[in-house]
């Protein structure tokens, strides 16, 4: 069949790779083209038959898995990955990612996700096994909150506090108020904050903080001037 997924099968035990090719081959649009035993086996493989989809077992004797991935994405543009991973651990998974996997399951998955999964990334669609979704997010909320701490490391605490400020509309006389500090001491403030972080006004300024999630390094609290009044 001239639509059928081609795929390679790559797994140090035989009794897995013979087990994943009889599952695959039972869906009529799936066909093994290759077996390897090796990450070198892989990767030379790959090349050789030019796959539709890899699935490819993490730890190998020699070349692992995760390098034979590297090598087969960078080879055979085509060919979309899969590694398969007894175990759900987070610095292989993203070493995968990495690497260019479009998939990553655990071995202990079921036939029907299995067959999903490869389905998916055939049609050039990601596949992550449920049980490692909450450590990605977890890692990808970490980048993001490090690229925004890493675009306010210019300033001071109290430039943070004053820019958060300068986000939420407030004027020098409000931020004045709210801080206890005098309205020309905000004036310093703000200016030296448009010039370390490249701003040409206060809009752009605002805009900056927005952008950047300055509230989730600046939380929001409820202030009071001296004689109790709320500022809002």
């Amino acid at each position: 069949m001239s639509n059928q997924v081609r795929i390679l099968v790559a797994d140090d035990h035989s009794v897995v790779r013979a087990g994943l090719k009889a599952l695959l081959e039972r869906q009529g649009r799936f066909r093994v083209v290759a077996e390897a035993a090796t990450g070198e086996e892989a990767i030379a493989k790959a090349a050789e038959v030019q796959p539709d989809v890899a699935v490819l077992d993490v730890r190998m004797p020699g070349v692992s898995g995760i390098e034979a991935c590297r090598q087969i994405v960078a080879g055979v543009p085509d060919c979309k990955v899969i590694m398969l991973t007894s175990y759900a651990e987070d610095e292989l998974l993203f070493a995968a990612i990495q690497a260019g996997a479009s998939g990553y399951v655990l071995k202990r998955i079921g036939d029907n996700e299995l067959i999903l999964a490869i389905d998916r990334v055939s049609r050039g669609e990601g596949m992550l096994d449920p049980s490692m979704t909450t450590a990605v997010f977890a890692q990808v909320r970490k980048a993001g909150e490090a690229q925004n701490a890493a675009a306010f490391s210019a300033l001071t605490t109290q430039e943070l506090a004053v820019l958060a400020l300068v986000a939420d509309g407030l004027t020098n006389r409000q931020i004045a108020l709210r801080m206890y500090l005098g309205e020309g001491t905000v004036r310093n403030y703000v200016s030296s904050i448009l010039s370390k972080i490249g701003a040409a006004n206060r809009a752009e300024a605002a805009a900056y903080a927005v952008k950047h999630n300055i509230r989730e390094i600046v939380p929001p609290t409820t202030q009071h001037t001296p004689d109790g009044t709320v500022i809002t």
